[in-house]
C-alpha cells in the first residue's frame, strides 16, 4: 500500500466512483489504477496526477498536497549512503530489513524523531 493509492481509494469511495469508471474517464486500464491503489506499481506521472485532479476537481492548495502524496508514494525506495559515515549506512540496511516489522506507533515515533531533527 502506498499514501497515494489510499488517497485514490478514498477519494473515490467518498465520491462514489468505481476504479472502472474512474479509469474509462481518465484514460487509464483499470488494471494499472488498481495496481496503483495497491502499491503494485511506481510513482504515477505528472500527466496522470494532472488528469486525476481534474477528475476529482481537485485544486490549488489541495492540489499540491495530492501531488506531495504521490511524490512520498514510491514503492521502490533506495538510500544511498556513499559519503555518509558508516553508522548511516548500517541503520539503513537494518531499516530495511526491518520495515515490515513496526507497527503504526513505531512509525510515527521515528516520523516524529525525523520531523524535529531534520528540516525539509
Amino acid at each position: 500500500m502506498t499514501p497515494f493509492g489510499d488517497a485514490v481509494r478514498e477519494l473515490r469511495a467518498r465520491r462514489g466512483v468505481t476504479q472502472k469508471q474512474m479509469a474509462e474517464a481518465i484514460g487509464v486500464s483499470p488494471a494499472y489504477l488498481s495496481a496503483l491503489e495497491h502499491g503494485r506499481r511506481g510513482k504515477p506521472s505528472f500527466d496522470f496526477l494532472q488528469r486525476v485532479a481534474g477528475y476529482f476537481h481537485i485544486i490549488w492548495d489541495d492540489a499540491e498536497a495530492f501531488f506531495d502524496i504521490a511524490e512520498r508514494s514510491d514503492p521502490r525506495v533506495v538510500i544511498d549512503t556513499i559519503g555518509l559515515p558508516s553508522a548511516h549506512t548500517a541503520f539503513a540496511n537494518r531499516l530495511s530489513r526491518s520495515i515490515g516489522m513496526l507497527d503504526e506507533n513505531a512509525i510515527g515515533e521515528l516520523e516524529a524523531v525525523l520531523a524535529q531533527h531534520v528540516k525539509r
